[in-house]
This record gives C-alpha cells, structure tokens and sequence, in this order.
C-alpha cells in the first residue's frame, strides 16, 4: 500500500475526538478537507473505519483496530518532538567534554559552574585524562570537545582554539634555599633531585623537549601522577617540583616554595579547545562552545 501518512495523523484525531469537526479545529483545517482524507484512507485500506451518525463518527471494529496500532505510533512520534523541543530549549540533554585535571581545575571549572546554573537539567560528563588520551577519545566519538595543553600535534580533521597560556615552572622548599634568587643553567638541573610527571603527559613531554633541545639530561627522583602531589613532594623537600605555574601559585605566594630562576625562561605554551570538524556536537555542547567563545572574547 501506498498511503499518504498525513492521512492516518487525521484518521488519529478523528478516532480521539469522535468528531469530524473537532479534528477540522484541532488540525486547523477545514472539515471537507478531513472527511476527504478519511474517505481517501478508507478507500486505500478498502474497508470502513467510521460509522457516519448525527451526533458525530464511531469507530468501526476495523477502525478499533487500527487506531490501537496508530495510537500508539503517533503518540511515539509526538512524544519524540516534545523530547526534541526540549533539547533545542536546552530543557534536556548532555555535554561530553574531556579535560585534564589541569584544564579542568583552572579554566573549564567556572564556565561549567555558570552553564550549570543557567541549564540545571542538561547532564555534563567530563572524562578526565591526560592530553593524549583525551585526543583519542575525541578520535573515537566518545567526547564532544577536549580541553588540552599544547604543544598539539593533530590532523586537519581537528579544529583547535588557544583559550589561554600556561607557563612550566620548577618549585622548591627551604631545604633548596641556596637556590633562591639564583640564575640558574638548566644543565644545573641534573645534579638536583627532581618531581616530574610520568612520562605519557603533554606537560613532561614538553619540558623534556626543552631541555633536550638544551642538552640536558635529566633523570626524575620521583614520577607522580597528578601535578598536586608533585607540589606536596616538594612542599616536603622531597626534590625540586615540575609543574604549571597555576598549580603551586598558592604555595608561592605563601612562601612554601619559590621559584627557581633561569638565565632564559621556558617558553609558554597554549591551553586549547579541540573539536573534530567531522563529528556534530549536541545541542548543549554547542551552547556550552558558545559560551566559552564569548567568554574569549571579551577576554
């Protein structure tokens, strides 16, 4: 059969309203027009659907039957545009991001606050990783968009945005005061105990490049997992910490750790948004994206 589905959605408010005229309103077409299409459906099926009286239509046995199987159907799809009305007005929905504790902590965390506030019902998945892996959950389709630390290495396929700079620091305690204020060579650092993260990390990996490329060969007394402990460690006097500025900046100011200085500082590098240009976002990541692209601008 070849049947004009337009003509079972008017066949579906005939059967609920039992009237000719209540469907014509509750269509906003003309009555005509709804008893044509119901005769046009009849004719189609070859059977009755409605039993014709004074006081309005009644349903058929045959009729009974379908409007159980249409009911049902058309019910569905309304319920999937009210579902899909409330993901566009954001009353729904989900945003998968992938971030580092770093990102996380020191640029992603308030804009999640603000959009929490302003869409409490849209559900935010963060996967936290480090870089790399984040670059391959996005690979996969299990992100929307990550949140990473450069330097980046990625294919066309990806877009990629600087949302802010980091700087890479090396911390110390007082048992290390005889370092305080001095200008130091990087060659210097092989003969000091040192904290760094493991290796599969953009942050170790770029300092090691660094430093490679100054040929300086360092072995880490200690390899942690979080950027935290390393500020904990060196805190102890356990070694001299390698982190992002941003995370010992309290202890500095307090005056737990100091810098250590070098004749040339480490270059900063970038904090980036990353999207996959082939994949399309939610509704409420795109809206989430938006509101860190405002945020930038207006930086």
């Amino acid at each position: 059969m070849n049947i004009n589905l337009e003509y079972y959605k008017i066949f579906y408010h005939v059967a609920t309203e039992l009237s000719i005229t209540g469907a014509a309103k509750k269509l906003c077409i003309s009555q005509p027009a709804v008893s044509q299409a119901v005769k046009q459906l009849e004719q189609g099926l070859g059977i009755e659907l409605f039993t014709r009286g004074a006081k309005g239509v009644s349903l058929t046995r045959a009729g009974t039957l379908l409007y159980s199987y249409v009911g049902n159907g058309y019910e569905t799809i309304l319920a999937g545009e009210e579902q899909l009305a409330k993901m566009m007005n954001l009353e729904y929905g989900e945003v998968r991001i992938g971030a580092s504790d770093m990102t996380l902590q020191f640029y992603l965390l308030p804009f999640l606050e603000k959009f929490h506030q302003k869409y409490p019902d849209i559900k935010v998945t963060v996967t936290n990783a480090p870089t790399p892996q984040t670059i391959d959950h996005l690979h996969q389709g299990r992100i929307d968009f990550g949140v990473v630390t450069g330097p980046l290495e990625v294919d066309s396929r990806f877009d990629v945005f600087s949302v802010r700079k980091i700087q890479d620091v090396f911390v110390a305690g007082e048992k290390f005061h005889y370092l305080r204020g001095k200008k130091l060579d990087y060659n210097e650092l092989s003969k000091l105990p040192l904290i760094c993260l493991e290796g599969d990390t953009s942050t170790r990996k770029y300092v090691d490049s660094y430093l490679e490329k100054k040929k300086v060969e360092v072995v880490p007394e200690f390899e942690l997992a979080t950027s935290d402990m390393i500020v904990q460690f060196a805190m102890r006097n356990l070694g001299i910490g390698c982190v992002v500025e941003d995370f010992a900046k309290i202890q500095i100011e307090s005056g737990d750790l100091f810098r250590l200085e070098f004749k040339k500082q480490i270059q900063e590098r970038d904090m980036c948004l990353i999207i996959d240009k082939r994949s399309t976002m939610s509704v409420a990541a795109s809206k989430l994206k938006e509101l860190l692209e405002v945020e930038e601008k207006q930086n």
